[in-house]
């Protein structure tokens, strides 16, 4: 059965889930058990009936609060699979070390126009790429501590479904230099992202290996699935740019953060106001089994 989730991020009225089980029945839809998990900030309403209806019938208290309308099927996630930059941390990596660099406006635009999709993904990771070249390694270092930081609710979204136990694999279009670190802290399992070339201490401006682009995180998506024997509804993908589409749309439920218009329109569910912890209601996990 579909459920429909609503997290606010300040009180809403009481009437107010009544009010969204009522524009649920409007809209042709049997609507089941609704309830307040939290008075006022998270509520819960059953349905039976078409998921793409419901969004429509729901899409205004998207204005007040993050609106996720999963199926049942997909809350005992085995495998989450998450993008790293602006959905697991707050920064674009690259866009960090340009500055240093001090060329990170050429840099930042570039990386807004590829993951609103509108530049060849690998063409423009190289581009930017080759524009750090020279820059110290230890400047990975410093801005590690300086300047990344987790998104607000990732690392409890993380550590709590594995704690349940979901296999949690990080893949970026960044780099392993940040990815390995970000990784550890939050507590994934694996890591996938691109390497930069470095000699003598400074970046050359190069990439080796395969990247990882669009296509290769929804290929390691489908290799980890398999392997696991997962069916779709087992697999949740995360992601908020042009270069997470793929992925989100060949999980059981993608569901994008405070993401780009593509991304969203990709997407199974998107979270607009409040953080990753609006994942852990969706999928009906009470606050008392988060774990920090």
């Amino acid at each position: 059965m579909p459920i429909a989730t609503l997290i606010a991020a300040e009180p809403l009225p009481a009437g107010e889930l009544n009010a969204a089980a009522d524009r649920l029945h409007h809209a042709g839809l049997v609507v089941g058990a609704n309830h307040w998990i939290e008075p006022g900030l998270v509520g819960e309403l059953r349905f039976t009936g078409d998921l793409a209806s419901a969004n429509a019938a729901l899409d205004p208290l998207r204005g007040v609060a993050d609106v996720l309308v999963l199926d049942e099927a997909v809350r005992s996630p085995r495998l989450l699979m998450s993008d790293m930059d602006s959905t697991m941390i707050a920064n674009e990596c690259i866009d960090e070390l340009a500055d240093y660099a001090g060329v990170k406006p050429q840099v930042a635009e570039i990386t807004e126009r590829a993951m609103q999709g509108e530049l060849d993904f690998e063409a423009a990771l190289r581009e930017r790429v080759a524009l750090l070249k020279g820059l110290s390694e230890h400047v990975i270092a410093d801005c590690l501590v300086q300047r990344i930081r987790p998104m607000p609710g990732a690392r409890t979204l993380v550590r709590t479904l594995s704690q349940r136990g979901a296999d949690c694999v990080l893949v970026s279009g960044g780099f392993h230099s940040f990815a390995d670190v970000i990784g550890a802290e939050l507590g994934f399992h694996a890591v996938f992202a691109n390497r930069l070339v470095i000699e003598h201490g400074h970046m050359t401006g190069e990439l080796e290996g395969g990247i990882v682009d669009a296509a290769r995180k929804a290929a390691i998506l489908m290799d980890q699935s398999a392997r696991q024997g997962l069916a779709p509804e087992q697999v949740i993908a995360l992601g908020d740019g042009a270069n997470d589409i793929p992925m989100l749309k060949a999980a059981g439920a993608g569901i994008a953060y405070h993401a780009k218009p593509a991304a969203i329109a990709a997407a199974d569910a998107h979270i607009a106001h409040g953080d990753w912890t609006a994942l852990l209601h969706a999928l009906g996990i009470p606050r008392s089994e988060w774990s920090d």
